[in-house]
């Protein structure tokens, strides 16, 4: 729970104007001579909050990032006694990153910097007990004809180019944030990433993209209609419709015309031709889980490892996962061809993160061998990971996969 210790509180109090809610921050500081050697990159999580009530930010904390590593998964309970709203600003590092002297947790800094105190103890919590649950009943006739179409543009936006951050300038957001009042936020990001998160592809399925489009960031501020997303605090954004609203904002200040076709590509087909699976309980369900405790950062003495462990798995859905698993190895659909029935328990451990390049990523020449290539540190690719710890294999062939391609784009938008 949050208690607050008489006297050593350290908030201001808000005169509730502007927006309310803590807007996140990442600050990554690396080590001066990255090619020594030494701690991994400090990574600072930053949170400027703004009108916050103690009982909206004990709500907000546990969905911290990885907040659950150091206050556990139950809710914590606002015993602070503070009412009213506060302005004030925390920080704490990834676990993992950084150095003993400059990593904080966030225990430590909802201490420090805030003066208040998370305190463990056991308590009653409310639960909801299943008395009975049925299926659902089928929907009603034409149901879909009823419900209101998503909005397909901002109410206003403009763009602007990335103003790229110097050495030193403090932490910069990137990607997307939904503000109080229908605001949405979109930082930092490329045009290919923008239509990579439009259209839920990756980013070697789009198709006669300029180069332009790989290099130049941009930061986009739009307003959300009345019917479109609305801003919830401590909720998932609904992204689907956002960029909806971004696939026509692009069409109309880049010019942006696409379209969809089958082009011969590389792609993978799943065999197996030593399979080494053991057949699962049909009556078990079907799930995967992430066995990692704790986020994969980049060091310099080994690469990044992730671990899945599948359950009742078919064959035909590992291959369905595998680009969503291995994004960074396969950027098109699997085909099952292993002829295996049934579902299986199995374990998969991999780099998520490709050797070869995790390797220039993180060890980088030193300044007097420039062009020279990193030395390898190891990691397991899925390729190798699906051979030899399940006796399957990737084959790599030419076949017709679905791509996106660009007819025009314009390299500056119309004018906000």
């Amino acid at each position: 729970m949050l208690t607050a210790p008489k006297g050593k509180q350290k908030l201001k109090e808000a005169d509730g104007s502007g927006d309310t809610g803590c807007r996140l921050s990442l600050d990554q500081a690396r080590p001066a001579d990255p090619a020594a050697g030494g701690p991994p990159p400090t990574l600072t999580l930053s949170f400027a909050c703004h009108n916050m009530t103690m009982a909206a930010f004990v709500q907000q904390m546990t969905t911290m990032p990885l907040a659950q590593q150091f206050i556990g998964p139950n809710p914590v309970q606002d015993k602070t006694g503070l009412d009213g709203m506060w302005e004030f600003n925390l920080k704490y590092t990834l676990p993992g990153s950084g150095s003993g002297n400059d990593a904080i947790t966030l225990p430590d800094a909802i201490d420090k910097q805030l003066g208040l105190k998370l305190e463990q103890q056991n308590v009653s919590l409310a639960v909801i007990v299943v008395e009975k649950a049925d299926r659902a009943t089928a929907n009603e006739p034409d149901v879909a004809k009823k419900i209101p179409p998503f909005p397909a543009e901002f109410e206003v936006a403009t763009i602007k180019p990335f103003a790229t951050p110097t050495p030193g300038s403090g932490p910069i957001a990137f990607g997307l944030r939904m503000q109080p009042g229908g605001r949405v936020e979109i930082s930092g990001m490329t045009i290919k990433q923008l239509m990579q998160q439009a259209w839920g592809i990756q980013a070697d399925s789009i198709v006669n993209a300029p180069k332009w489009m790989d290099t130049d960031r941009y930061s986009i501020v739009g307003k959300a209609p009345a019917n479109g997303p609305v801003y919830v605090p401590n909720t998932p954004i609904d992204t689907d419709t956002v960029y909806g609203m971004v696939r026509t904002l692009l069409a109309d200040r880049f010019k942006l015309a696409v379209h969809f076709e089958d082009r011969p590509m590389t792609a993978y087909t799943l065999t197996a031709p030593k399979p080494k699976l053991k057949k699962a309980d049909p009556a078990s369900r079907t799930k995967w889980i992430s066995a990692n405790s704790g986020p994969i950062l980049l060091n310099a003495a080994s690469a990044p490892s992730t671990t899945l462990k599948f359950q009742n798995m078919s064959m035909a859905q590992l291959a369905e996962k595998l680009s969503a698993f291995a994004g960074t190895y396969i950027h098109s659909p699997v085909i099952d061809a292993t002829g295996l029935e049934g579902g299986y328990d199995f374990t998969l451990t991999f780099s998520p993160i490709a050797p070869a390049l995790l390797a220039n990523l993180s060890r980088p020449p030193a300044a007097d061998s420039a062009g020279a290539a990193a030395d390898p540190i190891g990691g397991v690719t899925i390729f190798d990971a699906v051979d030899k710890q399940l006796g399957l294999k990737l084959v790599e062939q030419k076949r017709p996969v679905r791509v996106l391609v660009i007819d025009h784009i314009e390299d500056k938008p119309d004018d906000n």
